[in-house]
């Protein structure tokens, strides 16, 4: 046996030469009796060799399911090179073409820690052909939120209408964490079908604000025009000054401004930054604190932060409205409550205590205090200054 595989001067060449080609026909019985030796071979080698496994699944890759299937010796062969290439991408390949289901968990978590690329999207593909939706569907329902977030990507990656039935259900849920849910809309907008549900959540007001944006900003950038005409009148994007029409986050997020105009931006009597937010202790403290915005946000949940101010509300920092019983109204931050009284800060800074028999009334708002289309008062250059200068707002040394 390892002189059989041993002969092989360059081995994964020789069976890609001509005479190991089977395109259109089937090997004959002799060739397919010669893999199936190799195959053996070269998977007894003890520790695992990186060319004999290379050998043998060149060899495995010449063979049907139903030849391993029919053979025990094959069959045990085929085991030992899943466990040598165990989390590799030649592991997911076997495991696929060979529907090794008992593996789908082992593919879950190359998933799930490759999101990001080819290897965990194939890991993904190869569950969703065995048909294992039950196990995707258990981990996106996981208490562990940031595997549920990367195991949607993947998802999305694979940009097939089989991934439908699994995101829809979280981005209609507004109960579920607002990351995955954004994570599950980039995923549905990669498919037409996708794409036409994210519309008919849309149509039917079930997209909830802190998705809605980003809902926006997906669909217009479709290729399909009958839906990207839809959208356009549905979920019209925003605008800067003039009208100027916005690219999407993806797009701005990629771009590089000028810090220190958008200093000026920032500064500027009709973006009103400066009049909500401090600086280094510069500004009113009204609105979150922004000295070290840059190492807390990335850029693109600036300009989501900017462009959908009510899509990510701080906590301690809802806007409340009060209704006093002499019918004068009170609106500002809930900054301190006791037995007795509440404390609202207003807008100036200015923080004003009204006693709870005062109040007839009072309601937390759904929407930022921040002002929506704060956008419409800059250019888009203006625009991208603005977040170059807040993402290089970070802590000193």
């Amino acid at each position: 046996m390892n002189l059989l595989v041993g002969q092989c001067v360059a081995p994964v060449q020789a069976l890609r030469r001509p005479a190991f080609t089977f395109i259109g026909r089937r090997p004959s019985k002799a060739i397919t009796a010669f893999l199936a030796l190799l195959l053996i071979a070269a998977s007894h080698a003890q520790p695992a060799d990186p060319q004999r496994t290379a050998v043998a699944i060149e060899a495995l890759s010449r063979l049907t399911p139903e030849q391993i299937k029919s053979n025990p010796k094959l069959e045990a062969a085929l085991k030992r090179v899943i466990e040598a290439t165990r989390g590799t991408p030649q592991f997911v390949e076997v495991v696929r073409k060979f529907q090794i289901t008992n593996e789908n968990p082992a593919l879950l978590a190359i998933a799930i820690q490759n999101a990001t690329n080819s290897f965990g999207t194939d890991a993904v593909r190869a569950i969703l052909e065995a048909g294992d939706a039950k196990l995707l569907r258990d981990s996106l329902n996981s208490t562990s939120t940031a595997s549920a977030t990367r195991l949607a990507e993947a998802l999305g990656n694979v940009a097939e209408k089989k991934v439908v039935p699994l995101l829809e259900p979280i981005v209609a849920d507004s109960q579920r964490d607002a990351q995955l849910r954004k994570q599950a809309v980039r995923g549905l907008a990669q498919n037409q079908e996708g794409a036409s549900v994210l519309l008919k959540l849309a149509k039917e007001e079930r997209l909830a604000p802190d998705i809605r944006l980003l809902a926006s900003m997906e669909l217009n950038a479709v290729r399909w025009p009958r839906i990207k005409s839809e959208a356009a009148q549905l979920l019209p994007l925003p605008q800067a000054r003039n009208a100027q029409p916005l690219p999407s986050i993806a797009e701005l997020t990629g771009k590089r401004g000028d810090a220190a105009r958008g200093a000026e931006v920032y500064s500027r009597a009709e973006a009103g930054c400066i009049n909500c937010h401090q600086v280094n202790g510069q500004g009113i403290d009204f609105g979150p604190k922004l000295s070290e915005i840059g190492a807390k946000l990335g850029k693109d949940a600036l300009y989501e932060a900017i462009l959908n101010p009510s899509a990510g509300i701080s906590f301690g920092y809802e806007a409340w409205q009060l209704e006093l019983k002499n019918g004068d109204e009170a609106y500002g931050l809930l900054v301190s409550e006791t037995a007795d009284e509440l404390a609202i800060k207003t807008q100036n800074g200015i923080v004003t205590r009204y006693k709870k028999s005062e109040v007839a009334k009072r309601q937390m708002m759904k929407t930022s205090i921040m002002p929506s289309d704060l956008q419409q008062t800059m250019s888009l250059e203006e625009l991208i200054d603005l977040v170059e200068y807040l993402a290089s707002l970070k802590k000193v040394g």
